[in-house]
């Protein structure tokens, strides 16, 4: 590299901030490492979008707590709070379909 540093940073190093914290680095230091990580967690999954059981298409995003909309077809879902499917849902799913059968258990 040069003798400058400037000139060997890539235009993507430049612009990224902070490695470790992701979407939480806006807390700074603040409420502990444990409940920042639990925080992002729940944030990058509350503002990713998913893929829509209707259409097909990638375009679920979150409205509400609870409240996902897809913006291809217009539907609008009940989910979870941070993401559109819960365990529990694929739980009850997967009881009503066993039971649905007549299987067993």
């Amino acid at each position: 590299c040069q003798p400058s540093w400037s000139a060997c940073l890539s235009p993507a190093m430049v612009n990224k901030r902070t490695k470790k914290a992701g979407i939480t680095g806006k807390y700074g230091v603040r409420y502990g490492a444990s409940l920042r990580k639990t925080v992002k967690k729940m944030e990058i999954s509350q503002h990713a979008t998913y893929t829509c059981v209707f259409c097909g298409k990638d375009s679920i995003k979150r409205v509400a707590t609870g409240i996902w909309h897809c913006k291809a077809c217009k539907k609008t879902v009940a989910g979870g709070a941070y993401t559109l499917n819960t365990a529990q849902a694929a739980q009850v799913r997967s009881t009503i379909r066993r039971l649905r059968e007549g299987t067993e258990v």
